[in-house]
């Protein structure tokens, strides 16, 4: 069911390793999925992994589709103009939405409501039909212009979520760090997991 899927959008930030780890968690939960990949995503995507993506969102349904093991159906891609998507109309729109990595670019857009291509458009409609919304804004430092833009976005109800692994899981490898700022997109997502212990769950009272 269209209402019940997740959308993940994925920009030209560094840090696609998020995206993908996410995209794969949530066909691994049976999560119906729609992807959204920016232009620049798809560069980034070239430049800091080894995967071919092919250009046309068809293509990339498949490609990921079969990467992951996503089930007929489970997944689909739309590209920056698909206006005809379940995610840029209200009455249609999945339950959440999950924009890793963001750009800044991407944070202002959706903080002036400009909606210039599908995946502004629907962060706009998460915000305005008061759907879940996460941003997993990739900058640093701060410009005093970003930190406005989070917090307009944070009065409206929407998650910023910088990928800020901890350490207390004690991690030996990128992928447990990966693998906490997922676990935490997921909690956010309502989506069970068991990524990484949990903070004090072996702990003993006093």
């Amino acid at each position: 069911m269209s209402r019940e899927a997740i959308a993940l959008a994925m920009t030209g930030a560094s840090g696609a390793v998020y995206g993908l780890r996410l995209l794969e968690c949530l066909l691994q939960a049976k999560k119906t999925v729609y992807l959204m990949l920016s232009p620049a995503a798809q560069i980034v995507l070239a430049q800091e992994t080894e995967l071919k993506v092919p250009g046309a969102p068809a293509e990339q349904e498949k490609f990921f589709g079969a990467r992951y093991g996503a089930r007929e159906g489970q997944l689909k891609v739309f590209g920056p103009n698909a206006w005809f998507s379940p995610p840029a109309s209200g009455s249609n729109a999945p339950r959440a939405m999950v924009v890793c990595p963001c750009t800044s670019g991407t944070l202002a857009a959706i903080a002036q409501g400009s909606a210039d291509n599908l995946i502004e458009r629907a962060a706009d409609v998460a915000i305005k039909e008061g759907r879940k919304l996460i941003l997993v804004p990739r900058e640093m430092p701060l410009s005093a212009i970003h930190l406005e833009n989070m917090l307009k976005l944070a009065r409206l109800g929407v998650v910023i979520l910088p990928p800020s692994p901890g350490f207390y899981h004690q991690p030996r490898r990128i992928e447990d760090l990966v693998d906490f700022v997922v676990a935490r997109l997921l909690d956010h997502l309502g989506v069970e997991h068991q990524l990484v212990p949990r903070w004090a769950d072996d702990a003993k009272g006093e």
